[in-house]
């Protein structure tokens, strides 16, 4: 019998991934077996507390064991966090080894959501794609600056470690972990009963951009400001690097390094960012919001859109505002 390994860390312990992982895998179990298969998987929550108070105290999880009983697990799934993520690092020391010592032995790991802060802690992330909430994507970039955050991923799989996205879409790496060690008739089994959707890609759609401004580039952080400012106009690298009186290609290396984005690629997240608000909270036509956010060429639009969001503005403007849909 193979071993899975839900882990709950201390502080701020998401007691929805917890439940939710155990469920459905249990779920993929009970499945396997009415189908004449033996059980093939042990599961268990393991922690480093006997206790581990969730919620501010509202919700108390008692894991079934201690991770230091289980000297040997085939896939270590890590809950999300609820926030205090610098303090779950520095509580969490004893899992965080262990997770290490587990990937060496063979086990695969896979974070949820905001799991990812604990996985990356590990060092096992330095030079991997990794994904999680994009509402933290900032303050992850600041903490683990080796890691290649990629925030537009739903899931990422990479020699043996999982990442996913935001929130409950932690449910989507679940059913996909499920058709990795089950089947893919195992996952549709469970996608249907639990009512999760199957082989979603992307959280492009659920994004709202930001702009990453913790770095400590004040050049870049005034530039941005200018480019959020003017963004219905169309400004070239150069009309930046002489505006801020600097080289072009370092300008350029100097707002990748701080933004995560080119400053072309900035431009289009904040105009698209606009161009979604508009069509959530407005009546407008395409073609009235495409000129308003600074474009002129309707394919170029919808091809710039599609890219950033995973979606056409008309399907966009359906999903987010019914009223004008109709």
């Amino acid at each position: 019998m193979k071993h899975i390994t839900i882990v709950v860390p201390d502080v701020s312990a998401n007691v929805s991934s917890i439940m939710g992982s155990y469920k459905i895998l249990n779920g993929a179990n009970e499945y396997w077996k009415a189908s004449g298969k033996k059980e093939v998987f042990k599961i268990e929550v393991a922690g480093i507390s006997e206790h581990v108070k969730c919620y501010d105290g509202l919700v108390t999880m008692t894991p079934h064991t201690n991770v230091a009983a289980i000297t040997k697990t085939d896939l270590v799934i890590i809950a999300a966090l609820s926030g205090n993520y610098q303090k779950a690092v520095q509580c969490n020391g004893p899992l965080i080894d262990w997770i290490t010592t587990q990937y060496k032995k063979g086990a695969e790991v896979a974070s949820l959501c905001t799991g990812a802060f604990l996985l990356a802690s590990t060092g096992l992330l330095n030079g991997k794609s990794c994904s999680t909430h994009w509402g933290v994507a900032d303050s992850f970039r600041e903490m683990f600056p080796g890691v290649n955050l990629q925030t537009d991923k739903l899931i990422t799989d990479e020699h043996g470690i999982y990442t996913n996205g935001g929130a409950f879409s932690f449910l989507n790496l679940v059913i996909y972990l499920v058709e990795k060690y089950f089947d893919r008739q195992t996952a549709i089994y469970c996608s249907k009963f639990f009512q999760v959707e199957m082989d979603r890609q992307s959280q492009s759609a659920f994004i709202i951009f930001k702009g990453q401004k913790l770095h400590g580039d004040d050049l870049v952080r005034e530039a941005q400001t200018y480019i959020e400012n003017n963004s219905h106009e169309k400004i070239s690298v150069e009309h930046l690097s002489e505006k801020f009186a600097i080289g072009r290609r370092h300008f350029d290396r100097r707002f990748i390094r701080a933004t995560g984005n080119t400053p072309l690629e900035y431009q289009q997240r904040v105009r698209i960012e606009s161009a979604k608000r508009a069509f959530e909270t407005s009546r407008k036509t395409i073609n009235e919001v495409m000129y308003e956010v600074g474009y002129s060429d309707a394919k170029a639009f919808r091809d710039v859109f599609r890219k950033i969001t995973g979606m056409s503005p008309v399907e966009y403007r359906g999903r987010y505002n019914k009223e004008a849909a109709a």
